[in-house]
């Protein structure tokens, strides 16, 4: 990464204390030049000089560099066994252990398309069988701004398009061309803040701890060198329960450091149990 580009994330962070340090520097360096050629700037020293005289400018900065692209029920093949198997043995545990409380985290949330799957998902599950266990579903990003618009709970078609029409119609209300995510499931899910790279926590600090049943985190880890997915793996591992599961992206396996702590439970899907 040549200097001027390290001078604008290290702006970025005092400005704004976000650290983008450990994002691959390939995918930085495209999406600052994706930002500074569309205002017109010269080169990333000239970038630079924009920033700093309009401070605004590092608001659309954070903007394309994180990653907020997402939709109901992507990878669906993850989401059909999440509801046909996993979630069935997670309850079956807690029944066990006599432990009324079902704890899961979605990091790296976006707009909230996947924790609202997810609760949409435990809904159908839990009126079927009637089953008396409270839900506490975390959803956590980096981006503040990402996360108003996720409890505003409008989206367009685009990203309810792999909702079945059967959920569409019991959860969704159209109004013009938006569908609006009803009380019930909005009100399952708790959203804040958090950055994965926390020194502080290993948990989003709204969680009071971690012990999840599950962890989802897809899609997040692929921006990342290997020392900050390193870091990353130590805090999810470390956030979930006995036998919790660790649901990456499609592209995403445990590091080299954290393969033998997971165990991978279908070769279709790539969900993976606590060791």
């Amino acid at each position: 990464m040549n200097n001027d580009l390290k001078r604008i994330l290290n702006y970025l962070n005092e400005q704004r204390s976000f650290d983008f340090s450990g994002y691959r520097t390939s995918m930085v360096e495209r999406r600052i030049k994706q930002r500074f050629l569309s205002i017109k700037c010269a080169s990333d020293n000239d970038y630079l000089n924009y920033l700093h005289e309009n401070p605004d400018e590092l608001d659309n900065l954070i903007d394309v560099l994180t990653i907020n692209v997402s939709r109901f029920f992507r990878d669906t093949l993850m989401f059909e066994y999440f509801a046909d198997r996993i979630l069935p043995a997670v309850i079956h545990q807690k029944k066990e252990a006599d432990d009324r409380t079902l704890r899961i985290w979605s990091s790296g949330c976006a707009m909230g398309e996947e924790p609202y799957s997810i609760a949409i998902l435990v809904k159908e599950f839990f009126k079927k069988d009637a089953l008396d266990i409270n839900i506490n579903l975390f959803a956590t990003d980096i981006d503040d701004k990402i996360l108003k618009k996720a409890q505003k709970v409008a989206f367009p078609f685009e990203s309810i398009k792999n909702v079945k029409y059967r959920l569409l119609k019991k959860y969704f209300v159209c109004k013009g061309k938006l569908f609006h995510l009803i009380p019930e499931i909005r009100n399952l899910v708790s959203f804040s803040a958090y950055d994965l790279l926390d020194k502080k926590s290993y948990a989003p600090p709204e969680s009071i701890f971690g012990s999840f049943d599950m962890v989802l985190c897809r899609n997040v880890l692929i921006y990342f060198d290997t020392e900050y997915q390193d870091r990353i793996f130590d805090k999810l591992y470390r956030s979930l329960a006995k036998k919790g599961y660790l649901v990456l992206g499609e592209a995403e396996i445990p590091s080299m450091k954290f393969q033998g702590r997971f165990r991978q439970v279908n070769e279709c899907c790539h969900i993976y149990q606590k060791i």
